[in-house]
């Protein structure tokens, strides 16, 4: 049973880590240095705000030393790195700042938002009244006008900006006052961009509006998973007094090693980084739309951020591109959406998005048999092995 485990991880890391090119817009890599963290001895230790813990010291240190990182990074007044994952950041926020039967606005599912925050999720969790913006789905965007009438109809507890399907910034800076003039706290789900942010390259929520931006740490930001939460000192601080322990005991201290020498990385390179990742994906959507893709938003030039949406129409027709490329060993999503964040900290550049579109063409325009393409892009990604945008 252990040589079959073993020999599971390895077949796993030989495919997908060099076999693969990796589109999925969730996902990024970490450098050879914040991925060893992830098995230094912190990943033993516990810690806890009460000092119950003896040998903490260096594990206290490393955490602030985190929180200055993040908060001189992002600009925000306070910062936790404790968050699990990004979904545990979300639920963090909503817990602290609504009650049973307050009405949330946020992107819909149907229109690229985060499922967690939906039914089956955190609004059935916390009994929240979830109201959708008005969403323009040719622009990918929320309808300002709209969104700000929604907010003076309902007065919601919460308005939350970001989404899964994010392809250009939100309206957050307008919206957001009219969020504020009700009284309601105003959030950015920075999940998928929040490396972007970081480098300058997207937007700024919390320049334009939000008391709070929070999110994964894996998709554009490359660090470990895991979440975050920055935010002013009225929200950090009322999130801080409760974080611990009702949302997270053990905060996985080898996660939080990781996830500051990433901020240190993202800080040094981030915005080098941010612009590539962003001239990439125009690059690809452009390679792609010239081939015949139904690539979305042509009359806004594609995207500004790291992901491309192919509009298939919905999962079904989706998954069918899915599979056929992934048997070429081009690794995408249901909804094709296109990342190119992992592909641009391997090194690659407008050049190489040229060449993915074209085996992309040749499996999904060409129909050819995709084992014949699968070799040619195994040759392609040992080209690129090396991580960029990090310390040596």
């Amino acid at each position: 049973m252990i040589d079959d485990l073993l020999s599971l991880i390895e077949r796993h890391e030989r495919w997908r880590g060099r076999e693969c090119v990796n589109l999925i817009p969730s996902e990024n890599v970490m450098s050879p240095a914040v991925r060893s963290l992830l098995s230094s001895d912190f990943g033993h230790r516990y810690t806890s705000r009460e000092k119950f813990y003896m040998g903490t010291r260096f594990i206290d240190e490393i955490e602030q030393h985190g929180e200055e990182l993040a908060k001189s990074l992002f600009g925000s007044e306070t910062a936790d790195l404790r968050p699990l994952s990004g979904h545990i950041a979300d639920l963090t926020f909503l817990a602290c700042f609504t009650k049973p039967e307050d009405t949330v606005v946020c992107v819909s599912p149907d229109d690229g938002g985060y499922p967690g925050f939906w039914e089956q999720g955190l609004s059935r969790l916390l009994k929240l009244r979830m109201v959708r913006f008005p969403f323009s789905n040719e622009n990918r965007n929320i309808k300002v006008e709209e969104a700000m009438d929604l907010i003076l109809q309902k007065k919601p507890k919460v308005v939350i900006f970001g989404a899964s399907i994010i392809l250009f910034p939100h309206p957050t800076r307008k919206v957001a006052k009219v969020a504020h003039d009700v009284g309601a706290h105003v959030a950015y789900d920075g999940s998928h961009v929040m490396g972007l942010i970081a480098g300058g390259e997207f937007q700024d929520p919390l320049r334009e509006g939000s008391q709070a931006l929070f999110g994964s740490t894996h998709k554009t930001f490359f660090g470990p998973q895991g979440g975050i939460i920055l935010a002013d000192k009225e929200h950090g601080e009322a999130v801080k007094k409760r974080i611990h322990p009702e949302f997270v005991d053990n905060a996985h201290w080898n996660r939080i090693a990781a996830l500051t020498l990433a901020l240190a990385e993202m800080k040094s390179y981030g915005k080098e980084y941010a612009k590539q990742v962003v001239r990439n994906a125009q690059a690809l959507a452009k390679a792609l739309a010239e081939d015949g893709f139904p690539v979305a938003c042509p009359q806004l030039g594609y995207t500004q951020s790291h992901q491309v949406l192919l509009d298939y129409g919905g999962h079904k027709e989706g998954g069918v591109v899915a599979r056929k490329l992934e048997k070429a060993n081009i690794i995408v999503d249901r909804g094709v959406r296109l990342g190119v964040c992992e592909v641009t900290r391997r090194g690659m550049k407008e050049d190489e998005m040229q060449r993915i579109a074209l085996f992309i063409k040749r499996v999904i325009v060409d129909d050819e048999d995709p084992n014949s393409v699968k070799g040619d892009v195994t040759k392609f990604v040992k080209e690129f092995q090396e991580i960029k945008y990090c310390f040596k």
